[in-house]
């Protein structure tokens, strides 16, 4: 009774809480189902108490959901899960997002996450060219994919549905060595924007487009799947996201939300991106088998509070270029 009596008042003087969270939790996620059902039945196997509900759809289609979901004054998700910093900024600058300042970042570059701990990067992800290796050369510029001798072929995701092809235009967008002509240049070639990057990657592997704008990881574990593709990085530098994740304000389970949060910023988490075939984050977990190391790849910078403030502008450019 006496160690009873202690434990509780030790809980009570520290503010901690001894009960693992329970309930049910809701994550909008753009990861791929499968890389999604593996980060939640991993996060499940340390916190069995949580029922967690997941809706996978792109960035841009998650958003559209959210703010229907906001204008009803009934929004669903505990905590978003999505590709890029431009739209998890947008809703950090409406307020809309939970500051965690006990979140885990300690072992983390202070880049990958808010300052305002509002939203947590959780891997790198970069978008280069994807390669059908039985029909195409093997790519070393953006400009290659402007080729007349390649009409028609570049797959190319819209950034009006995914992040990461959001994230990679306002990149590119900004970028004196690449810039809108090579937007303008792609269109004139007949390449037609259209879904994320799961769709791209499908036409690239399945021989309906030679080569693709699509994002690393997806690539290479199609590559190591047996599929006829590989990726490069190109020597202009290359776009990347992070896969922030976030607590909403309006979250009716902040305990469970703060502990997938934790979980996604712990080291077993990172070890598992990395079986994922993705670039974790964490110093002490090494990128996947067939990845170059971080420091041997050309990372474009982004300036994220510039594209929220033109992303409408962009977004507007693009369709004007593209005849959507």
């Amino acid at each position: 009774m006496k160690r009873l009596l202690t434990a509780s008042l030790l809980a009570l003087l520290s503010g901690t809480a001894f009960a693992a969270p329970s309930g049910k939790l809701v994550v909008y996620t753009s990861q791929t189902p499968e890389v999604a059902q593996q980060t939640i039945d991993a996060f499940k196997a340390k916190y069995p108490d949580v029922a967690v509900e997941w809706i996978r759809n792109g960035t841009a289609q998650l958003m559209n959901i959210l703010r229907a979901e906001v204008a009803a004054g009934d929004v669903k998700p505990d905590v978003l899960f999505v590709a890029d910093t431009i739209n998890i900024g947008q809703l950090k600058r409406e307020g809309r997002l939970l500051p965690y300042a006990e979140a885990p970042t300690t072992p983390y570059d202070k880049a990958f996450h808010d300052a305002d701990r509002t939203y947590f990067g959780t891997k790198i992800v970069a978008t280069g060219i994807a390669y059908n290796t039985k029909t195409a050369k093997r790519p070393t510029s953006w400009s290659d994919l402007t080729a007349p001798s390649i009409k028609a072929q570049v797959a190319l995701p819209s950034p009006l549905y995914s992040g990461a092809a959001l994230n990679h235009l306002h990149t590119v967008a900004a970028s004196p060595e690449i810039g809108w002509s090579f937007y303008a240049a792609l269109a004139k070639n007949g390449v037609a924007p259209v879904g994320g990057n799961g769709p791209a990657l499908n036409d690239v592997a399945g021989g309906r487009a030679t080569y693709g704008i699509i994002a690393d990881g997806d690539v290479m574990r199609a590559k190591a799947n047996g599929s006829p593709v590989d990726f490069v990085y190109p020597k202009e530098g290359v776009s990347y996201i992070t896969e922030p994740a976030a607590i909403l304000k309006t979250a009716r389970n902040i305990e469970a939300a703060k502990a997938f949060i934790d979980f996604l910023l712990s080291k077993e988490a990172q070890q598992l991106v990395a079986r994922q075939g993705n670039i974790p984050i964490h110093p002490e977990v090494p990128a996947p088998e067939g990845f170059p190391k971080l420091t041997d790849i050309k990372l474009l910078p982004l300036d994220v509070g510039q594209a929220i403030n033109t992303d409408k502008e962009v977004k507007e450019k693009f369709r004007d270029i593209f005849g959507g």
